[in-house]
């Protein structure tokens, strides 16, 4: 039976929702050994889903006129149905956050650098994180296992066990 950490099912969702996103965005957060423990399963599912469906796409070939009025064959890769329906379930279940600004970078850089990109943790997840593990699976044949909880003990304010929860 999961903890409720003294919170309503609305916030609790929540937390994990927000905690998944910068758990799959950084690779590593800090957090409470009781939250800690809460969001392995949660996010070990997450990518579970996304392993199981990354590969799935469909290349289509259509004719567009480009700016000189030619017509000519382009190649669309799009999603499956299998990977639509798990990014879709992704998404639902982890939170949006925009990619950060660099320190040194400015505005035009930072638009052109995240110019098509609408969901940046379901597109580094299905595009970085699912391949990897993946491929740990093919060479150790070792499925789940994706995070690791390391605990760091007490924070000074309130004397609560603080962990580390990273992906391996």
């Amino acid at each position: 039976m999961p903890g409720k950490l003294g919170m309503t099912t609305t916030q609790r969702m929540a937390l994990l929702r927000n905690q998944a996103a910068s758990l799959l965005m950084y690779g590593r957060i800090e957090t409470t050994k009781g939250r800690a423990k809460e969001l392995q399963p949660y996010v070990e599912k997450v990518i579970t889903l996304a392993i199981n469906s990354y590969e799935d796409t469909v290349e289509e070939t259509v004719t567009v006129t480009n700016k000189k009025g030619k017509e000519v064959q382009q190649k669309i890769v799009k999603d499956g149905a299998k990977k639509l329906s798990a990014r879709r379930r992704i998404m639902n279940k982890v939170a949006d956050m925009p990619l950060a600004k660099g320190d040194k970078e400015s505005k035009k850089e930072y638009k052109e650098r995240t110019q098509g990109i609408k969901h940046p943790v379901i597109e580094k997840l299905f595009n970085e994180i699912a391949p990897k593990y993946a491929e740990r699976a093919e060479e150790k044949g070792q499925r789940g296992g994706y995070t690791r909880i390391y605990l760091t003990g007490q924070r000074k304010g309130d004397a609560a066990e603080t962990a580390i929860i990273e992906l391996i």
